[in-house]
């Protein structure tokens, strides 16, 4: 599941500069997610506005877990939480939770951005302490990369763009160069939408197949929200579509 997440997540950030105010409190969207021909788990992603450490972010939650027969073989129950300061659209403080079979792992990351440091602690061994961290300027986490995105109007999304991008990703720090190769027209089960397709160069070997292995097409609005994406991964390949979604502050145009 921690491949699923990376994907959806981190390969759509590429879109730079965001104001998080075509977020809307309470919105939330599912993806089914498909490993070959099983109907294999799903993600799911919700907002809500707090305020944390004095000052208006957007809490992130984002989950995901394995159905059906592959959840009878192997179970997996991921939570992943981010705090995004709404005046800087930069995250503040990062969880990945995540039990995958036998594996589980619980780490924090808090950013300070005015020295480009971040602490990571890892819940499962708190007497080892924290660790400072030397980082990046502008750096994103898997799920604030996400929202970063939301505010881009069609006009600035131009195919051609080439987009750079640096990605926390639980203990690890991971560049992405991103693509705007065109748009498309989608069927889903809502009906068909105008999408814009991406293609994101990511680093081969420990999940991808291919350094370009991955395509996504997300809603060609103010939205931006991912509607298809398929991934040829080093084992094997995966498909997630939109199943769900509710409280998009802007009407997806589906055509019947």
């Amino acid at each position: 599941m921690k491949k699923i997440l990376i994907i959806v997540t981190t390969i759509i950030s590429f879109l730079g500069y965001s104001q998080l105010t075509n977020i809307a409190d309470g919105e939330s969207l599912t993806l089914r997610i498909h490993y070959g021909f099983l109907n294999a788990g799903s993600a799911n992603l919700t907002t809500k506005k707090v305020n944390y450490d004095g000052s208006p972010h957007l809490y992130v939650k984002g989950t995901g877990q394995t159905t059906g027969a592959v959840r009878a073989f192997f179970k997996v129950e991921d939570l992943y939480e981010s705090y995004i300061n709404i005046a800087t659209e930069l995250p503040s403080f990062y969880v990945r939770n995540v039990r995958e079979g036998s594996y589980t792992q619980h780490l924090q990351t808090v950013f300070n951005h005015h020295n480009n440091t971040l602490v990571l602690t890892d819940k499962k061994t708190p007497a080892n302490g924290s660790k400072t961290i030397k980082s990046v300027k502008g750096v994103q986490d898997m799920l604030s990369c996400f929202y970063y995105l939301r505010s881009k109007t069609p006009a600035e999304l131009k195919i051609g763009t080439v987009i750079n991008m640096n990605v926390w990703i639980d203990d690890e720090m991971f560049p992405f160069q991103l693509k705007v190769t065109g748009t498309e027209n989608l069927k889903t089960k809502f009906g068909t939408i105008n999408c814009l397709k991406i293609i994101p160069s990511v680093k081969s070997g420990r999940v991808f197949k291919e350094k370009e292995g991955v395509t996504m097409w997300v809603s060609n609005d103010y939205n931006h929200i991912p509607i298809l994406l398929k991934a040829e991964l080093a084992v094997g390949s995966l498909k997630a579509s939109i199943d769900d979604f509710k409280n998009v502050k802007y009407p997806l145009k589906f055509i019947k």
